[in-house]
């Protein structure tokens, strides 16, 4: 062993020592934060399926169920869209009051505390469920659960810190927000400048040690009525006060908002959400050092405290919100799409839109499956950091594209604005999921593929500790053990890939799924390709490879459709395997294995090193890319799932928020139904090529009864087909509401003419 590190090791290593990038302080504590899991079973290149399966799926206590039922249904019946985002451009006080009364602001907060003391899985149903019915009552309640003072107090605070913020959080006197993002920081939040000096100061009558503030912060949702502000800064210590370093490192303190200085209550206008978001700033603002969450001996570790928090919070909000938006947009588009007829038929019917119909179908199958998968690991208290960061990319980017298809398919429908546009708004919405809590494009260029290969591969992590390690001799020593098992961990890697790629996946491990046993197969297959070449880029690039931000983004397209479609796999099985989903399933893979496939090849027609490239791709695809997408008979079967009222269908679109309220979605829902059910009515009156069905009953194709249902189910279908339209002086205040607006204009032409 001695002589192998002598004499082949130590060359490497000195080379290896050379050519690693220095890493700043904050990206080392970006990549230790948080945990891996099922993504590092993927790294390997030869997943074990067995563990997957075996993972416990999440479920809802009997509290939870009661709440969901109970308090979250009821907030859902005090919610009205239309008026929230256009009438009174917040949610009104009496459901503000109830939202704190019942405690939505307190759901991760243990009980000792107040709180609900929920699973992250029921803090992701109750998201889910109200996402449906607004988004501003959505993201109201779960910014409190996500990211901000609560969590980091759990985790961070002391005793004497959460004994007297966790209360008054879960209950509602305090409304917490957390200020990250500034203008200089947006998704470099590290950069910052805002500033905590150490210093001596008078608070609350007596001369303490603490911080005097200065911070500007932008884009903090609840901020403008936070009464509890979460703050990131940069703290530094001139004098000396507290330690020999000056510069101490970013730091999170909490800062009631009532404080000299503090300037908070501005609103931001995001997207034309009406959710509370805005702007603050401190000036010279005075805090004591047991402010700090944590207290004094946290002083310097606040971007390690956020990236742990994230870890977890952005696998639960918005992957909640987004798998709502794709499920709440294949139940209206399906339901809309079998009772709008054109050209005398259903526009069901037409293959133009089953392509799109389907697409959001499967990804309302696929989102919610991650979702579920995701919150099973944050039940048995893994933070998977990687994960997260691909739920968080994917669940929002596959969400926009199901709304847009939802809108392409509702044509004018989804257009035009009002109380009866059930789409509208959730369309607006979601830019601001692709921009918040780490931009789309940061987290699939540099974040995905760069923290993951870095953590959740057998070695690299081992390694790059070695090298970094300033006792040389120690370095040295852990570099061989793990670089030689790298090494031997590449060779099998290659030798399975080579066999799995040869022979189509034919012989790759697979668990005995029944018709998807395929899909693991092809799964093992791409796992181990993906490993084999992830290595041979990092050898051939090392760390040049951070500054490839296309292949790194490619390298995550494929770790990210592995793991989401590994949770479709997981999901499938859960579920009994349920032979009506089949057909979503099968597009998941479809689509999913044509990504995979495409990304390879890009990566291999763009790896700097050609040689390799070549003799990769010998390797990993010797046939090219081959699969081309779901087919048309699986496209077909797809849409067909939320066309019909089924339990496919309730599958799909579960735990919705169903209010029968007379408004969009519930006359849509109902009309859906009629039609349903007096569709063998219609085609007997088709078939005798009767359109009024009172000439059907005449002429004893169909008895009165059957034609009065067929009526009512024909207005139901006028009434969702029927939009909004407004007097002038609705719209705009320009209008005396005692003017005709022809009149209007043509005194306004007059005057003109005169001047």
């Amino acid at each position: 062993m001695s002589f192998r590190r002598d004499t082949i090791t130590k060359p490497i290593f000195a080379l290896a020592r050379g050519a690693l990038p220095a890493m700043s302080d904050t990206e080392r504590e970006a990549l230790e934060a948080g945990d891996v899991w099922w993504d590092a079973d993927l790294f390997t290149g030869n997943p074990d399926w067995s563990k997957l399966l075996a993972i416990a799926p999440a479920t809802l206590s009997g509290e939870e169920k009661a709440f969901l039922n109970g308090p979250v249904d009821e907030l859902c019946a005090m919610l009205d869209e239309w008026k929230i985002f256009w009438e009174w451009r917040d949610l009104p006080q009496e459901v503000w009051a109830f939202i704190k009364r019942e405690k939505f602001f307190g759901m991760i907060i243990p009980k000792e505390f107040g709180g609900l003391g929920f699973s992250p899985y029921a803090h992701s149903e109750v998201v889910r469920k109200i996402s449906t019915r607004s988004i501003a009552a959505a993201v109201t309640v779960m910014v409190p659960n996500s990211l901000g003072p609560g969590e980091l107090l759990l985790r961070f605070g002391t005793k004497e810190q959460q004994e007297r913020w966790l209360p008054r959080l879960a209950d509602g006197r305090d409304i917490p927000c957390f200020g990250l993002t500034s203008p200089e920081a947006g998704s470099d939040a590290a950069s910052m400048i805002d500033t905590g000096i150490i210093c001596k100061g008078n608070f609350e009558g007596r001369e303490v040690l603490g911080l005097r503030l200065n911070w500007h912060k932008r884009y903090i949702t609840l901020g403008p009525v936070s009464t509890l502000l979460g703050l990131a800064f940069k703290a530094y210590d001139p004098d000396h006060l507290v330690g020999t370093q000056e510069e101490l490192g970013i730091t999170v303190a909490l800062i009631p908002t009532n404080l000299p200085g503090v300037e908070i209550g501005h609103r931001h206008l995001p997207a034309m959400q009406v959710f509370q978001n805005g702007p603050n700033w401190g000036r010279d603002v005075f805090i004591p050092l047991d402010y700090i969450i944590g207290g004094k001996e946290r002083l310097g570790q606040g971007w390690k405290m956020l990236m742990t928090a994230l870890a977890a919070g952005r696998g639960i909000s918005l992957p909640s919100l987004s798998a709502a938006g794709a499920a709440y947009a294949a139940r209206t588009t399906g339901a809309y799409a079998r009772i709008r007829e054109q050209f005398g038929i259903s526009i069901s019917k037409f293959e133009g839109v089953e392509e799109p119909l389907a697409r959001i179908t499967a990804t309302a199958y696929q989102l919610d499956a991650a979702r579920r998968l995701t919150c099973a690991a944050l039940n048995a208290g893994v933070h998977p950091a990687v994960i997260s960061g691909i739920m968080k990319l994917h669940a929002t980017e596959r969400m926009r594209v199901a709304v847009d298809d939802a809108m392409d398919i509702h044509g004018g429908k989804a257009v035009i604005d009002g109380p009866q546009n059930y789409m509208g708004n959730l369309y607006r919405a979601v830019p601001v999921g692709i921009t918040v809590e780490g931009a789309n494009i940061l987290t699939r260029n540099l974040i995905v593929f760069g923290q993951g290969a870095i953590r959740a591969h057998p070695y690299l992590l081992e390694e790059m500790n070695a090298l970094a390690d300033t006792d040389r001799e120690r370095g040295l020593i852990a570099f061989d053990a793990a670089f030689w098992k790298h090494v031997g961990h590449s060779f099998k890697t290659l030798g399975r890939a080579f066999v799995r790629s040869w022979t189509f996946g034919l012989f790759a491990p697979a668990p005995d799924a029944g018709d998807a046993t395929r899909f693991y197969r092809q799964l093992s297959r791409y796992s181990a390709a993906f490993a084999l070449c992830a290595d041979m880029a990092l050898l051939t690039l090392g760390g040049a490879l951070k500054r490839k931000e296309m292949l790194s983004a490619r390298f995550g397209d494929i770790l990210s459709e592995l793991y989401l479609l590994s949770a479709a796999l997981k999901r499938w099985h859960d579920e009994g395997r349920q032979k009506e989903d089949f057909a979503a399933l099968e597009w998941c893979m479809a689509n999913g294995f044509k990504t995979i496939e495409v990304r390879f090849a890009e990566i291999l027609a763009n790896l700097p090193n050609r040689f390799v490239a070549v003799i990769l791709k010998l390797v990993v695809q010797p046939f090219g890319a081959r699969v081309l997408g779901p087919s048309d008979r699986v496209v077909h079967q797809t849409a067909e799932l939320v066309l019909e009222p089924s339990a496919a269908r309730e599958r799909l679109t579960p735990d919705l928020a169903h209010v029968d309220d007379g408004g969009g979605f519930a006359r849509l829902e109902h009309a859906f139904k009629l039609v349903a059910q007096t569709d063998e009515i219609a085609k007997r009156l088709r078939a005798a090529r009767i359109h009024d069905w009172k000439d059907g009953v005449g002429r004893g194709v169909i008895t009165q009864a059957e034609g009065e249902k067929l009526a009512a189910a024909r207005e139901a279908v006028a009434k969702v087909i029927e939009v909004d339209d407004f007097a002038p002086d609705a719209l705009s205040p320009i209008y005396k509401k005692s003017a005709d607006v022809h009149q209007f204009f043509q005194e306004l032409g007059e005057q003109r003419a005169a001047s």
